[in-house]
């Protein structure tokens, strides 16, 4: 990275991470449920994989590797070609874990529940299905006394955040472990890098600087015998209601590192965004900007681009009183520097120690915590940054300021009625009159 490249509290951080770990320390009250008397005589923690996708799949991959021994007991997708091709790849990986016959393999859109009533109480399942309908899935798996595995996204909308939350508080009531896939929370490096800054090294963050810049996002052709809610599923990273678009369900994780850098959670967003150069018919903006202001009045700056030929840069850029980092993910090796100008000669540390997979770590931790029944929820701490980057899309599509209070009431739901979908429903996004998919316009779409 050039060094033109990296020139790149009324609540404070104590308070910060006391709140975000609120729900952690709350599960410590209530031992009522010990999830050790759920679990199987030999000790084996059955696993069932809901989305068959390339994440679902590769969750799987780290649920499977982690310490004692695990076995994936049932699988789920809307897709059939999905799963069977996630059981082959998975069967052939792990030939003494999986033990998924025809009949714990379940399609359709209730397929989930079927997934998460075969196992036993205190067995896990991975969430991985597109972001609208983890609250859903998250709600039932809780409800059913089973520990989760939820990927990021966590909803697409408040409703939704607000529906995770109260389901966490549930898990915490019935001391359930639930984890987020917001790996870079447990990428040691990272870890060990935002420690420094905690400590004062680069004197008090004044301002966070959050990219996600690369190529564009595809959008694959509808196959000849999908149906219009198939073909959008099939494609969920280009549809708002099915991901949340692309500053919630791609830049999620540097807003979230950049949130854990301040120690605060935005009070308010402005922004902007649009399709400048992008015609494939979806309802994709190919360009985001959000503004976001801490209660101390410091700021975050969110950009995410996917445009072709165009400058590329993926990580966090941290700037303090005394100095700045550069990190997050995206940045394998976080630096941090005296100064602003972020060249070699002014750098002060850089992380020394082995480096642990981050997505394996994630899931390493939260079966010892199962195992070994200790208090482990990452609900809160997930949901408000997804939250945060709701916020900054409904600052971005609407072309107005947005708090925190206002974004978190919002009563407006992207996808209504998600319980009763089929793949021969009314789709919750058609194609208008002129043949294409609605667009946020700001300035004219009410956004929340």
């Amino acid at each position: 990275m050039s060094s033109q490249n990296g020139q790149t509290t009324s609540t404070t951080r104590r308070e910060f991470l006391k709140s975000s770990g609120k729900a952690l320390a709350g599960a410590a009250l209530t031992q009522a449920i010990a999830v050790n008397s759920y679990a199987a005589e030999n000790n084996t923690i059955k696993v069932a994989l809901v989305g068959c996708g390339g994440r679902g799949s590769g969750a799987a991959v780290n649920a499977l590797s982690t310490a004692g021994p695990t076995k994936l007991w049932a699988m789920a997708d809307v897709f059939e070609n999905r799963l069977e091709s996630s059981y082959q790849s998975l069967s052939k990986q792990f030939p003494d874990k999986v033990e998924v016959p025809p009949e714990r393999r379940f399609t359709g859109f209730d397929g989930f529940k079927k997934a998460i009533n075969s196992l036993d109480k205190g067995d896990v399942v991975i969430l991985a299905t597109p972001p609208a309908f983890r609250p859903i899935h998250f709600e039932y798996a809780v409800q059913n006394d089973r520990n989760v595995f939820m990927e990021k996204s966590f909803a697409v909308d408040a409703p939704g955040i607000r529906r995770v939350l109260k389901t966490g508080e549930l898990a915490s009531q019935k001391n359930l472990k639930v984890a987020g896939g917001l790996m870079s929370r447990h990428y040691n490096a990272l870890e060990a890098a935002v420690e420094q800054i905690h400590q004062g090294l680069i004197g008090e963050v004044i301002t966070a600087w959050a990219y996600r810049m690369h190529g564009p996002v595809g959008l694959g052709s509808r196959g000849p015998n999908m149906t219009e809610v198939g073909h959008q599923i099939a494609n969920y990273s280009c549809f708002t209601w099915l991901n949340g678009s692309f500053i919630v369900d791609w830049l999620i994780h540097n807003i979230d590192v950049c949130c854990w850098v301040k120690g605060a959670w935005p009070v308010s967003a402005q922004g902007m965004g649009g399709r400048q150069v992008r015609s494939e018919n979806d309802q994709l903006f190919d360009h985001y900007f959000s503004e976001y202001s801490f209660p101390d009045g410091t700021r975050l700056a969110a950009q995410g681009r996917h445009q072709t030929g165009c400058y590329e840069f993926f990580g966090d850029i941290i700037q303090g009183t005394k100095g700045s980092a550069v990190l997050g993910e995206g940045i394998p090796k976080p630096r941090i520097f005296k100064g602003h100008r972020q060249t070699e000669d002014k750098l002060i540390w850089s992380y020394q120690g082995q480096e642990k997979n981050p997505y394996q770590h994630e899931h390493d931790l939260l079966f010892d915590a199962i195992r070994n029944n200790k208090t482990y929820n990452e609900t809160e701490r997930c949901a408000k940054s997804c939250m945060t980057a709701i916020m900054g899309r409904m600052a971005c599509e609407c072309g107005k300021t947005v708090t925190w209070e206002d974004a978190m009431a919002s009563e407006l739901e992207l996808a209504p009625g998600l319980e009763t979908l089929t793949m021969d429903s009314e789709p919750p996004v058609k194609k208008g009159d002129n043949g294409r998919y609605p667009v946020a316009l700001p300035g004219r779409t009410k956004s929340f």
